[in-house]
């Protein structure tokens, strides 16, 4: 069984429901919605012959809670339809209710609730035969690379237990606790480049270019910086509704965090997951992600974190 609670979480909370029906009905190239905070705009109404007079915005479905889940509502200027929430909206345009509704959804916007999970080669979405290695353990893979970053050819290939093991342990400690000794930016920038094994979480690459990608992992690295209370924002990733956690650890430098998480890339690239995901970490949480995430070959260093998270579902 479907029900409204997965949907919404996959969907910034019905906002992205609104949004797919309008880009039925309406050219590819047109922005049917611009979200700035909770505020959705006034959108086209496909039933109001097309004319701007759909208001769609998001709130808290319970206020008095800091955490609450949130629900994307909408009002319909003109009068011509009641107002309602996103499933309203999708139950008056698919004549549909109840479970054939939220089947409806899920087909419609590749949600995959319910659905296995599988790896794709590619952001093509082009299924590529598993190595017995992968049917064996079905475990994400992606590139590691040793320092500096000028180096752009992988010495391997590793998995999120790996990238685990090597950031709890002992490698990247010396490091990592002299980076946060230095106090200029620009030398620490300059001995973070040159010191620093990293790694390509999004896939495996013959090189650290987009353009050379041999298989995507169905894993999105978030580079959260400079933020004002890093222990309390790695509390609430973890809890995120959204999001599942693969692997959570402080940034080189002490004052980010570097969040792994899993997605189905499936109908969407790379670039406009990043447009998601960011949209999604400013309304929810007041973050600013990293722009250069929106790379599928983003670099990202692994640091020192004896206290680093990783998904259970991924230790085996």
């Amino acid at each position: 069984m479907i029900n409204r609670l997965d949907i919404n979480r996959k969907t910034l909370y019905g906002a992205d429901i609104i949004s797919d029906i309008l880009r039925k009905e309406y050219p590819e190239d047109e922005i049917v919605m611009t979200i700035k905070g909770r505020d959705c705009g006034i959108c086209r109404n496909p039933f109001d012959e097309g004319r701007s007079t759909l208001q769609v915005w998001i709130e808290k479905l319970h206020p008095e809670q800091r955490l609450s889940d949130e629900i994307c509502r909408y009002h319909d200027l003109s009068g011509t339809i009641p107002d309602g929430d996103a499933f309203d909206f999708a139950a008056r345009y698919y004549s549909l209710d109840g479970q054939p509704l939220l089947e409806r959804i899920n087909t419609e916007m590749h949600l995959h609730i319910g659905e296995p999970f599988r790896q794709y080669a590619s952001q093509k979405d082009t299924p590529k035969a598993d190595t017995p290695e992968e049917q064996a353990d079905n475990q994400p893979r992606f590139s590691f690379y040793r320092a500096p970053i000028k180096n752009t050819v992988p010495e391997k290939t590793i998995t999120l237990m790996d990238a685990f093991q090597y950031i709890t342990g002992e490698q990247a400690k010396p490091q990592t606790e002299h980076l946060r000794s230095i106090e200029d930016k620009k030398q620490a920038r300059a001995y973070k480049s040159t010191h620093f094994d990293y790694a390509t979480f999004s896939g495996e690459f013959e090189a650290r270019k987009d353009d050379r990608l041999i298989r995507a992992s169905n894993l999105f690295s978030i580079d959260l910086d400079h933020l004002p209370d890093v222990e309390g924002t790695f509390q609430q990733l973890l809890a995120d509704p959204y999001f599942e956690t693969a692997l959570l650890f402080r940034s080189p430098s002490g004052d980010g965090l570097k969040w792994i998480v899993t997605i189905d890339y499936e109908g969407h690239t790379h670039a406009q997951m990043f447009a998601a995901i960011s949209q999604y970490l400013q309304l929810k949480y007041g973050v600013e992600m990293d722009q250069a995430c929106k790379d599928i070959s983003r670099a990202c260093y692994l640091p020192h974190d004896p206290r680093a998270y990783i998904n259970p579902s991924f230790k085996d």
